[in-house]
């Protein structure tokens, strides 16, 4: 039995994992997040709070459990407070990584690690695995740090970038879609950068392709995102047509009004030709996307 310890377990991608690992019996997984308690019902999953900027604790729960992989959802990833708190942003991107890899070389465990199109300036998109990355905001900078540790490590590893992830999730930051449902439903005027273009990612997308990584012992980098390349006021104009909500609250504006601190790549997306033909995966539209978000929503005011 594979044997897997997923750090960040309470954010989006995380809790999507452990719900899609929770079925699957030939893993034993272990969540972890820097939290007390784990969002889900902890009689249902096996949970302990892990911070990865500790590496005595890193190192001792690595010793005790043995994982086979140790797949890294955690760290900062509100680009603004990076920007902000350069020296937190380090040690949860960048600090907590280096943590990561020690803990995996000595159990000889194969690191999978999320990232993200930030490492790129958004110059030249989409952009393909070989492509020079160039971050321009702190947030990508450590980021980017982040993997070039991993790459010189001398460990087994997999590295997957993503654009705009969005889904339904628990307890935790709202990402982009949910942001817009939610004012949407509250008639709320809302402002999205026209000039801010990527690929939105739905989170099971991403949980699918992490999983087969190492279902089938998959090592380098992967680009992981949505098939549609749209705007942020795009993006959002599709949760109000997926939805049935009104359109005309969502205001399109350029991304110098959004008075932001940190500054953001204009044009990223990616070519995930890669991905689909190594790891059998092929992602979703924008509408498809969403469209799933919507059931899951439905299901869960139901049950």
């Amino acid at each position: 039995m594979k044997r897997i310890l997923v750090c960040g377990s309470n954010g989006l991608l995380g809790q999507r994992l452990a719900l899609m690992l929770s079925t699957r019996t030939e893993f034993e997984v272990l969540n972890t997040s820097h939290h007390r308690s784990f969002i889900f019902e902890p009689k249902l999953f096996d949970y302990t709070q892990l911070d990865i900027t500790k590496k005595g604790d890193v190192k001792s729960l690595a010793s005790s459990f043995q994982p086979d992989v140790i797949i890294n959802t955690a760290g900062a990833t509100n680009v603004d407070w990076c920007e902000t708190h350069r020296e937190e942003a380090w040690k949860a991107n960048v600090v907590g990584v280096e943590n990561l890899i020690e803990a995996a070389r000595k159990v000889h465990a194969k690191l999978v690690h999320v990232s993200t199109d930030y490492v790129f300036d958004g110059k030249h998109g989409p952009y393909k695995e070989d492509d020079a990355p160039n971050p321009i905001s702190y947030y990508g900078k450590t980021k980017l740090a982040g993997e070039n540790a991993i790459r010189i490590a001398g460990i087994p590893y997999a590295i997957v970038r993503t654009i705009v992830l969005y889904g339904n999730t628990l307890g935790t930051r709202k990402n982009f879609a949910l942001w817009v449902l939610e004012n949407l439903q509250a008639n709320q005027k809302i402002r999205c950068a026209v000039d801010q273009i990527g690929n939105p990612t739905f989170v099971g997308d991403l949980a699918c392709a992490v999983i087969r990584i190492f279902e089938l012992n998959r090592e380098g980098l992967y680009h992981v995102c949505g098939a549609e390349t749209v705007s942020r006021f795009e993006f959002a104009k599709n949760v109000a047509a997926v939805f049935h909500l009104d359109p005309s609250f969502i205001q399109p504006v350029k991304s110098t009004e959004l008075v932001q601190p940190a500054p953001r790549p204009p044009v990223t997306g990616f070519i995930t030709a890669k991905a689909e033909e190594e790891l059998g995966w092929k992602p979703m539209d924008t509408t498809q996307g969403l469209m799933k978000l919507k059931q899951e929503l439905l299901a869960e005011r139901t049950n």
